[in-house]
């Protein structure tokens, strides 16, 4: 994998993340909710010691780019803020030294490889799936196989992003930032997004690999992520958090590490960073609703929350 092919496809992974973590089934439950959000993309944050205004966005990671598109007061928001702030700051995907200092993080601990986690019909499955791709098994067999669950997500390739085919909300977040000469930053870490994959064991990790190539070959191999995309596209905030409820026993209970632990650190920055200067921060769109969702905890904690995009 050549150097260029190498961070595209670590941006990728850095950017599908979210999406990842919270559209990969987490067990059944009931999801409650009080009172149903407006569906917005775009919401104005005020409040105490809030001087002007600044702006939560919910993100699709990766988009195919016929459906990208930017809702009603998004570029007023942009021209508004001195700051946007993304899950992770861009500018550290743009650090190809850093990036290979964390190849580590993407390997599995204690020497452990695909043929460890899976039967011998699997392996065959995921090698014949990554040959297809033009990916020689000697350089996959080592990484998490959650990394791998990726390029194998519905039709999302992340080589779409050098292609055109495939935008990145961030990325083109970051476009306009650096063309008004905006500061940018992040409430994450690179490092600290790709240890999130040691919270789900390797076996289940490697069931999923499996599973997602394998639905690759059904009729709707798409469908979970074409229904995220109409509801991202619907602005449907809450539809996204529903859809989470899906039955699965994948990752089941991890999701308080995965998503609500993550929101719950999301809320201090944030209202500090509202303090500071008007910003916009860009969050993937399924952490926005839910009771435990970020539009909710900043309420709780005394921020007005106003839709601006209501569909």
């Amino acid at each position: 994998m050549n150097t260029k092919r190498f961070q595209t496809f670590f941006l990728a992974v850095a950017l599908i993340l979210s999406f990842q973590l919270i559209s990969c089934k987490t067990g059944k439950r009931a999801v409650v909710e009080h009172q149903p959000l407006e569906k917005a993309l775009l919401w104005k944050i005020t409040g105490p010691n809030i001087d002007k205004p600044s702006y939560l966005f919910g993100t699709i990671h990766l988009i195919d780019s016929k459906d990208y598109f930017l809702p009603k007061g998004m570029m007023t928001a942009m021209d508004e803020v001195k700051k946007v702030v993304f899950e992770i700051d861009m500018k550290e995907m743009n650090d190809m030294s850093a990036i290979m200092s964390m190849m580590g993080k993407i390997m599995m601990k204690d020497d452990k490889t695909l043929k460890d986690l899976l039967s011998k019909e699997d392996y065959t499955t995921v090698s014949n799936f990554f040959q297809e791709m033009g990916l020689p098994m000697m350089m996959l067999e080592r990484m998490k196989p959650m990394f791998l669950t990726v390029f194998a997500s519905g039709d999302m390739d992340p080589g779409g992003l050098q292609s055109g085919t495939v935008k990145s909300y961030e990325m083109e977040l970051m476009d306009m930032a650096e063309s008004a000469g905006k500061s940018t930053g992040g409430l994450e870490t690179i490092e600290f997004q790709l240890s999130l994959f040691d919270e789900i064991p390797y076996e289940a990790q490697a069931k999923m690999l499996v599973d997602a190539i394998k639905s690759r070959k059904d009729d709707d191999a798409s469908s979970q992520m074409d229904e995220m995309v109409k509801m991202y596209i619907n602005q449907d905030i809450n539809g996204m958090v529903h859809a989470i409820s899906e039955e699965s026993d994948d990752v089941e209970g991890f999701e308080e590490k995965l998503l609500t632990k993550r929101n719950e650190s999301w809320i201090p920055l944030i209202i500090a960073g509202a303090k500071a200067q008007p910003t916009l921060f860009a969050v993937g769109a399924g952490h926005l609703g839910g009771e435990k969702g970020v539009i909710r905890l900043l309420q709780k904690q005394g921020i007005k929350m106003t839709p601006i995009s209501i569909k």
